[in-house]
């Protein structure tokens, strides 16, 4: 199979992309490593068809889906925070660039289109579980570009006949994060200051709760919505189906790592809500979609990944 991956050097765009390779399938890569390195591509960078382009450019967009059945759209301007100081280049490049995707998948007759959504989309609706059919109500730029995204895809089915599927995404983590971004996650944080014994500081009261997703439960569920039946115009939540408080995962992380550095609270960040927990009945009746990695497995991944990295960097 030809694919296309979108944003194919980020986190889980280059899981993706090692995962396809492993599968067999022929890998066509479209980033512009604005915000991510181009050494995540190096593995793989003799067995790719590299685009070194922008999302934002439609005609090479355009170019990029030629020859394509499955188009895994990852690439988008990530962080809320982000998104907040810069509400306007957060739209250009995930609503514009996710509207290019769609109609150069129509143009060229690609067959589906995975689409990287997020949990963010239901931002302050309070209910837990979230379940697929709660009314999204996102609190940020970012949150409502990605529900913007969501709503072109079913459109682009509805429409024009384009299979889509939207993916919703809870708090991926995994080896691989890059904990020197100045909007980077809170795992590779909280690992790397745990590993060199600097402070972690904590927005909030770490109180607050997530449905953290282990990388290859989220490429996994990529690689069955490109070929689910009854799948095409929906949206699926990816996640694990358990809520842990930010206090837990510094719990957890002290005991692997044995070291106890100080944890400093700060204020909440605007934008954030307060506990995310997924509902994924319908990722396992649709797509049969099942979390392999739990929560300490991942961590226990991810803090050898981190020890291996500070390793390297003091030799």
């Amino acid at each position: 199979m030809n694919c296309l991956v979108t944003g194919g050097a980020g986190f889980i765009g280059h899981n993706l992309v090692r995962k396809l390779l492993q599968c067999g399938h022929a890998v066509r890569v479209l980033d512009n490593f604005a915000t991510v390195k181009r050494s995540n591509l190096d593995p793989y960078i003799d067995d790719i068809d590299l685009v070194d382009a922008d999302l934002r450019d439609g005609e090479a967009v355009e170019e990029a889906a030629r020859g394509i059945e499955v188009i895994y759209h990852q690439g988008a301007l990530g962080s809320v925070p982000r998104s907040i100081k810069d509400p306007l280049t957060t739209n250009q490049v995930n609503v514009n660039g996710t509207l290019h995707v769609l109609e150069a998948a129509r143009l060229n007759n690609v067959r589906r289109v995975v689409f990287a959504s997020s949990s963010s989309v239901y931002g302050r609706n309070p209910a837990l579980p979230k379940h697929e059919s709660l009314d999204p109500s996102p609190a940020s730029p970012y949150a409502v570009s990605k529900l913007a995204g969501e709503q072109y895809c079913q459109v682009y089915s509805r429409a024009y006949g384009l299979e889509t599927v939207a993916l919703r995404y809870f708090n991926v983590f995994g080896p691989g994060q890059d904990p020197n971004s100045p909007y980077a996650a809170v795992m590779p944080l909280f690992a790397a200051g745990f590993l060199t014994g600097t402070p972690i500081t904590v927005n909030g009261d770490g109180e607050q709760s997530r449905d953290f997703t282990y990388i290859d439960n989220v490429v996994d569920a990529n690689l069955r919505a490109a070929t689910a039946d009854d799948a095409s115009g929906s949206a699926f939540n990816v996640a694990c189906g358990q809520r842990t408080t930010l206090n837990e995962v510094l719990d957890h992380l002290r005991r692997m790592t044995e070291v106890d550095t100080e944890i400093v609270y700060g204020p909440d960040r605007p934008g954030d809500v307060r506990h995310s927990l997924a509902d994924i009945d319908r990722a396992q009746s649709v797509l049969s979609y099942r979390p392999t990695v739990p929560l300490v497995a991942g961590l226990r991944s991810t803090v050898d990944y981190y020890r291996s990295v500070v390793e390297n960097a003091s030799s």
